[in-house]
This record gives C-alpha cells, sequence and structure tokens, in this order.
C-alpha cells in the first residue's frame, strides 16, 4: 500500500494535478477511431466522418499490434529494424503517433477502431464499468456478465459498412476471437478467417488482399501485450516478442499486392509500474480510498468510481487529496466536457453516460491504483495501460504502400 507522507510543517503536500492539464485525445483528427473511416472512405464508402486524411488505397490492410505504443517502439529500435524504418523520415518513412483514446485499453479502443468512433459514442468507455441495469461491473474484454452485446453497441461497425458498399472485408485473427462479443460488436462484417500462427495471418492477409479489386483487410496480434503484462517493457521476453512482430509485419509488407495500402498499429502503449509501496496505491487496503465507493472499476492505471448515493463530492476530494500529483482526478461532467472520452462538448449518449463513473481517474507517471482482493491477478501485472500519459495513449501508424 502507498504510504502517504507525515504531516509535518517542514513538508509540504504535493498539488492535486489539474485535469484540465491532461492530455486529451485527437478525436476527429488524429485517434485511432479515425484510421478505419479514412480508409474506407477512400474506397468509396459512404457515410464516414473524419479529418484525417490518408491516400486512398483500392485494398487496404490494418495490422493492429497490441500494446506496441509510439514511445515503447521508438525506445526498442533494435529489435524492430523494420519497424523503425517506417517511422524514420530519414529512411524515407512517414510514420505518425496517433492516439488511442480515453482509456487507453484493449476493449475500448477495439471498439474505437471498428466503429470508427469515440468511447463516448460507441460506449464502451473502460476496461469495467458499471452496468447500471444490472447494478454491477461488467469487464467489456471478457464479457462478463453477459449482456445482449448489440444492445451494449448498437451502431455498425465501419467493417460491416463497407462489405454493404462492395468493398472484400476480412478480418483475419485468432481462431477463439471469431464469435467473442467484443468481436461482434466492434469488428465485425465481411468474412472471419481464423490463424493460429501469426506467420499464416500475414500469408492470409496477403492472398485476401489480392482477390479483390477492393479490399479491406484487419489482423491483430496479441502477444506482444501478454508479455509486456507478465514481464514489462524492459524485459527480454518483451524484446523477443517484439522482434518477433517486426519479422511478421515485414513478411506481410514483402507479399502486399499492388495498388495497397498497409497500415500498422496498436490499441496502446504501456509503462511498467514498480512493485514497490511508492507506487502501487491499493484501494483494497487504504481506509481513504474504500470510503463512499459502491464499485471501483476500470483498470489500475484508469479507474472508474461509483460512489454510494450523496458520497461523490467527498469521493473527488479524498481521491484528489491522496493521489495528488500521481494522477488526474476528474467528475464524469469534467471528464466528458474536457473532451477524454469524445470531442471536447460532445453530448454523451445516455446508456454511456450512466456507465462512466461519478469520478474518472488517469494516472500520471509510473503509479497505479490496484487493488488486491479485488483484482489480485490485474494487480499483479508488471506492464500497465489505460491513463492519458503520451507512453500510454500515443501509438504508431506506419504505412507501406505498392
Amino acid at each position: 500500500m502507498a504510504q502517504h507522507a507525515p504531516a509535518d510543517a517542514s513538508w509540504a503536500e504535493p498539488a492535486p494535478l489539474d485535469p484540465r492539464t491532461a492530455p486529451v485525445p485527437r478525436y476527429g483528427t488524429g485517434s485511432l477511431a479515425d484510421v478505419l473511416p479514412a480508409i474506407a472512405t477512400g474506397q468509396g464508402v459512404p457515410g464516414l466522418r473524419t479529418r484525417l486524411t490518408l491516400e486512398p488505397a483500392d485494398r487496404a490492410c490494418v495490422f493492429l499490434v497490441d500494446g506496441m505504443g509510439w514511445d515503447i517502439l521508438r525506445a526498442h529500435s533494435a529489435q524492430a529494424p523494420f519497424l523503425t524504418s517506417l517511422l524514420d523520415t530519414s529512411l524515407g518513412g512517414t510514420g505518425q503517433p496517433l492516439t488511442s483514446g480515453f482509456p487507453s485499453t484493449t476493449a475500448t479502443s477495439l471498439a474505437s477502431v471498428g466503429t470508427g468512433l469515440a468511447p463516448a459514442a460507441h460506449g464502451l468507455p473502460g476496461y469495467t464499468v458499471l452496468d447500471p441495469d444490472a447494478g454491477a461491473l461488467m469487464n467489456q474484454l471478457r464479457w462478463q456478465p453477459w449482456t445482449d452485446p448489440y444492445a451494449w453497441q448498437p451502431h455498425p461497425t465501419v467493417f460491416q459498412l463497407a462489405h454493404a458498399a462492395g468493398v472484400a472485408t476480412s478480418q483475419v485473427s485468432a481462431p477463439h476471437f471469431e464469435h467473442t462479443p467484443l468481436t461482434r460488436v466492434a469488428l465485425s462484417g465481411g468474412t472471419f478467417l481464423g490463424r493460429l500462427a501469426g506467420e499464416d495471418r500475414m500469408d492470409l492477409a496477403a492472398r485476401r488482399l489480392a482477390a479483390a479489386d477492393r479490399a479491406l483487410v484487419y489482423t491483430y496480434y496479441a502477444d506482444l501485450d501478454g508479455n509486456g503484462h507478465r514481464y514489462g517493457v524492459d524485459s527480454d521476453a518483451w524484446r523477443g516478442q517484439l522482434a518477433h512482430v517486426d519479422r511478421l509485419a515485414q513478411r506481410l509488407a514483402e507479399q502486399l499486392p499492388p495498388r495497397t495500402a498497409l497500415y500498422i498499429t496498436a490499441d496502446h502503449g504501456m509503462v511498467d509500474v514498480p512493485t514497490d509501496d511508492a507506487h502501487r496505491f491499493d484501494a483494497d487496503e487504504d481506509w481513504e480510498l474504500r470510503a463512499g465507493i459502491a464499485h471501483l472499476g476500470g483498470e489500475g492505471r484508469a479507474r472508474h468510481l461509483y460512489a454510494v448515493p450523496g458520497a461523490a463530492a467527498d469521493v473527488y476530494a479524498v481521491w484528489r487529496e491522496v493521489l495528488a500529483d500521481q494522477a488526474w482526478v476528474a467528475t464524469r461532467d469534467e471528464a466528458i466536457e474536457l473532451g477524454w472520452f469524445g470531442p471536447p462538448r460532445t453530448p454523451v449518449e445516455e446508456r454511456v453516460y450512466r456507465r462512466i463513473g461519478d469520478v474518472v481517474v488517469a494516472m500520471n507517471g509510473t503509479s497505479a491504483v490496484v487493488a488486491t482482493q479485488r483484482e489480485p491477478k490485474e494487480s499483479a501485472l508488471v506492464g500497465m495501460h489505460g491513463s492519458v500519459t503520451p507512453a500510454e495513449q500515443l501509438v504508431p501508424l506506419l504505412e507501406v504502400r505498392t
């Protein structure tokens, strides 16, 4: 449990971070939610809106690598020479950073990618959020407890719109993802093709691109994120996985048919959270952080706090005081107004508004709010993500064209 500094005249309490200073996702101009709309618009798919401009291509592929943030990729160029060449302008690269959105977590980001919408619209605003109708937390990655996916996220995906417009659309991923609720509400449309090995996915993605005059193919790799969570992004295991990802990306790029654009991106970055008490605030052990909380949502780096009736103001004040310069703490309305979940001052759909915490917490630095009793597995992770820091929020958009 993080230790609170003693109160004495010689020690000054750090001032709480102002939520207005938190980095804000570039919804509508340079976020993950803008990638597929920009691609599909260039293929003639109507009805999509974004101010991100990408050169049109008859065939397009998005290769999403879970957990490959912009900062950590640039810090590990030795393990990723091919990917580095795509972002190094001196080598002809045109790579640029996008923002993932908030929270910078897989369920939220994949929904943003697939629907082309910000979290305020698609309605997956965190790892675990309150289902107001059930009065319980819902894990949006594992979809537990079960709720109707299409009631939870009713908007069409970009893949569905592209397929309806005559674009040959495919998702090439691990077989076990085919029927998951998250795939159904975020990534469905066209044909799902399951392959276990990463090499097989790259080869099949290339064949699907070549099989049609207009094609949109999505493929995904998860193991980099898993190694980061278990061992940290400064581990040999993580570096080995990045080297493997680099080889997969080059394998796919070398097989692209003519008139193709390949975009390599990620859903979030990651930071390593030290295991000492100074960096891990335990919400199950700290009586101040427990007080007034009915449900503790989100994850270690991005928390949704659902207060017992009448306690929201006190929860807000206490968390701001306890975390001080370790986190940006905002009320629900502040976070929405500032543009954390969608463009600033954009109305949030009512079904989504009630899923956002009374208080929203985005961690700074390398600290986390864990819950060792309620979330023992998540609390033991080395690498974490979810917040708005550049290390978590910035993701690459790397491009290869033929």
